[in-house]
């Protein structure tokens, strides 16, 4: 079985939210996912608050061989990258 890392919407219309999951790739972008791994909120207002993510799940299902779609990707990458200090004000 072949694994994705892919988004599944399930906001309302105009309301956009996503879950991050692990899917078969043969199964609809819209089927029932093997594990549910984060969310990504691209309303949400802070931007910690966009990505919510369990990296060390994330890890283990690249480790078996899942392959991120090309947006999945960059949210791990944003998610695991160290928080920026806040800019030094004068």
């Amino acid at each position: 079985m072949a694994v994705a890392l892919r988004l599944k919407r399930i906001g309302k219309p105009h309301q956009a939210y996503y879950r991050i999951v692990a899917i078969d790739r043969a199964r609809a972008a819209q089927g029932k996912p093997i594990e549910i791994l984060g969310t990504y909120n691209p309303r949400a207002e802070k931007a910690k608050d966009k990505v919510v993510l369990d990296t060390a799940r994330v890890d283990h299902w690249i480790k078996v061989g899942a392959k991120p779609s090309d947006t999945v990707a960059t949210l791990i990458k944003a998610a695991k990258a160290p928080a920026k200090p806040a800019a030094a004000s004068k």
